[in-house]
């Protein structure tokens, strides 16, 4: 049988339920052998998150990875190449709908 490898930054099964409880849907980051995880940002992040980016594009992922961070290995938030790597995954974290408009 094979073994599980173990990720730096892992959540076990009951941290993770608990965190659906809190947040709702849940998102795991895995970059080399390290984890992250992240919670969808609400609209109060999201505004915040591009009003600093028009000045700033770096500052849009920094609020967005920083107010939807649950945990994970530091790495993530401290060394550029795995912050760039989360970074590019960021739009996935939010979950458009498709409406329908109909003129009566």
């Amino acid at each position: 049988m094979e073994e599980k490898k173990h990720l730096t930054g892992e959540a076990t099964k009951e941290q993770i339920l608990m965190w659906k409880g809190k947040y709702g849907d849940i998102f795991q980051v895995i970059v080399d052998n390290k984890t992250c995880y992240l919670h969808k940002p609400d609209r109060k992040t999201l505004s915040a998150a591009v009003t600093l980016g028009q000045t700033d594009p770096m500052r849009y992922n920094e609020v967005v990875v920083n107010n939807c961070w649950i945990a994970g290995a530091d790495e993530f938030k401290n060394d550029d190449s795995y912050f760039f790597a989360l970074s590019e995954k960021l739009i996935e974290l939010v979950e458009l709908k498709t409406a329908e408009i109909k003129k009566l």
